[in-house]
């Protein structure tokens, strides 16, 4: 037997992966940059943005003019003039009307910015809802990465084991070890694969999640060796004045201040009356009249109060809202970027164990198999490989969780998926 084919050949058989098509590999970055372009929910809140465009064609809409018609008919016949009859227009009255609002320069002008304003506003909330969406996807990625380490661990593992069970049955055949050696030896191989077929399905799983917040149906994987190249600014502080300017929260509160600031000026303006004039043709009797038709409200008791003390009252909301936010990326930057330097630290630190680990292992299983130590040193020494092992991936995986943390509360993230 060819043992260096039994990890890749199980793997693969156990993720049910062998297929005659390619699967496309993703990079954290194009993951994000597919989920940007395909994620059904974005597609959907994408409308958001539409349906407040139309807001501004309604506000550039002029009043329609209006069209009034009374018509009086004399119903006592006695009275009808002589010759005369029920179609006769001397006992008839009719009454037509033609009016047109005047929607004051003022008025139009601040309910287009009103509009306009709001879309601007419904673009940053969509961009917001991208930096929680992207939060997601790179989450979801970093856990199918979790999830392939984790299998690939288990497959060198049992591998190495398969490998040993083998030597091992020649040995016991050769009487060169006792039974209970090779029975050790298959128990932690049977281990093994246990965890691996439950290691299977977890990644599994995980990559069927991240294809749902990619909106992508091929078969696809993520590139391991994906680095995290993503340039921050040297500085915490650098990063706190990036944020503030960039983040899509902030940005969004923002714009909810220039909404509040042109509903004001709408609503002031709107407390203004609006004239109706038109004109009047009159025909009584047969005689004609023609006449001019105007009318006033009179801002005696309504002036619009309400709406604009409303409107007065969303802008300090707006202002409060902001200081909050505010001064909570602050704080979310500050322990991401902490966490971030902490396990950067970690990582660097882990190397060294590694390489132990592992002379250790190849040390014992040398001796072991000349007879220079038992089957319990070497099934110790292979089960401290394997948590070694696991344990860097698990300092790993907390580097890479606190580099996306980072990059998602300075806002960072939505840049990385342009």
């Amino acid at each position: 037997m060819r043992y260096p084919l039994v990890k890749p050949v199980l793997v693969a058989m156990l993720m049910g992966t062998v297929s005659v098509r390619a699967q496309t590999s993703y990079t954290l970055q194009q993951a994000l940059q597919t989920a940007k372009s395909n994620n059904p929910v974005l597609k959907r809140e994408q409308f958001n943005v539409d349906v407040s465009q139309a807001d501004i064609t309604t506000a550039q809409l002029r009043p329609n003019p209006i069209l009034n018609n009374q018509s009086l008919q004399l119903v006592q016949p006695a009275k009808f003039p002589e010759n005369t009859g029920w179609f006769n227009g001397a006992n008839r009255q009719i009454w037509w009307q033609v009016t047109k609002p005047f929607q004051l320069p003022v008025q139009r002008e601040n309910k287009i910015n009103f509009a306009q304003q709001n879309v601007r506003l419904t673009q940053r909330q969509y961009a917001d809802t991208e930096r929680h969406l992207f939060q997601g996807v790179a989450q979801k990625w970093l856990d199918v990465w979790a999830a392939r380490k984790q299998l690939d661990l288990l497959g060198t593992a049992k591998s190495n084991i398969d490998s040993l069970a083998n030597i091992n049955r020649l040995r016991l055949k050769n009487q060169v070890i006792t039974t209970t050696d090779l029975a050790r030896t298959e128990l932690l191989a049977h281990q093994y694969d246990i965890q691996l077929k439950s290691a299977a399905q977890d990644y599994r799983n995980e990559l069927s999640n991240l294809k749902f917040l990619m909106g992508v149906q091929d078969s696809i994987s993520i590139d391991t060796t994906d680095q995290f190249a993503f340039a921050f600014p040297d500085q915490m502080d650098a990063i706190v004045q990036q944020a503030l300017q960039n983040r899509t929260d902030i940005q969004a509160i923002k714009s909810t201040m220039d909404v509040a600031d042109a509903n004001i000026k709408l609503q002031k303006s709107s407390a203004l009356p609006t004239p109706e004039l038109g004109l009047i043709y009159n025909p009584q009797n047969k005689a004609h009249y023609m006449g001019v038709y105007g009318t006033i409200e009179i801002p005696i008791f309504s002036r619009n109060q309400g709406e604009i003390k409303k409107s007065q009252v969303l802008k300090q909301q707006a202002e409060q809202d902001l200081r909050a936010t505010e001064t909570q990326a602050e704080t979310e930057i500050l322990t991401a970027y902490k966490s971030y330097i902490t396990h950067k630290q970690n990582l660097q630190n882990f190397n060294q164990l590694l390489t132990q680990s592992q002379t250790i292992l190849n040390s014992v299983k040398y001796s072991y198999l000349r007879g220079g130590t038992t089957i319990i040193d070497f099934l110790e020494a292979q089960r401290s490989w394997l948590d070694t092992q696991q344990q860097y991936y698990d300092v790993l995986g907390q580097y890479r969780q606190s580099y996306i943390d980072l990059l998602y509360a300075s806002g960072l993230i939505n840049q990385i998926a342009q």
